[in-house]
């Protein structure tokens, strides 16, 4: 069987552990966890006729505080870059990430995951802003880990990613 890890990276409180567990579990909780260090979880897909086990490393949010130890991405064949569409500034720490992630091990596929579409109406981050990244090339997806909108395809699509770039 096809081993994968992808990682989740993000500024804190953007949803990267409600994303994992609602894939995982299917289930959101609103109490919020800081969480301490990495949390990994694994859950086997099936891409194009193949099954895939994919090691999902949650790693704790960046801060003013506290960086992301780039010794976690190692080995990683993907990631994500969440943003809360209802904090700018988490868009700018998502591109700070991928500066740092592609200075560390060079390019691996991601997509850019702007979390907490259930509550689009009080984002800061309009759909201009997001059409102008899409105009980039990047891929980027709307997801809410509260109601499982979006998520089940971005963790298959960057799985897809990944195999195809392999």
């Amino acid at each position: 069987m096809i081993k994968k890890k992808i990682c989740m990276l993000g500024a804190f409180s953007v949803g990267k552990t409600s994303l994992v567990r609602q894939f995982v579990h299917t289930i959101f909780s609103e109490k919020y966890m800081t969480t301490v260090g990495v949390k990994i979880d694994k859950k086997t897909v099936s891409v194009k006729g193949q099954e895939v086990n994919l090691l999902l490393w949650d790693i704790y949010g960046e801060d003013n505080f506290q960086e992301v130890q780039m010794s976690y991405i190692r080995g990683a064949s993907g990631y994500f870059l969440v943003v809360d569409g209802t904090r700018r500034a988490t868009l700018n720490t998502a591109f700070d990430l991928r500066k740092r992630v592609e200075d560390s091990i060079g390019s691996i596929p991601f997509i850019l995951v702007f979390n907490k579409s259930d509550l689009e109406d009080e984002w800061e981050i309009d759909d201009e802003a997001i059409e102008k990244l899409s105009e980039e090339g990047l891929i980027l997806l709307k997801t809410s880990a509260k109601t499982g909108t979006g998520v089940e395809e971005a963790f298959l699509q960057l799985t897809e990613k990944m195999m195809s770039e392999a």
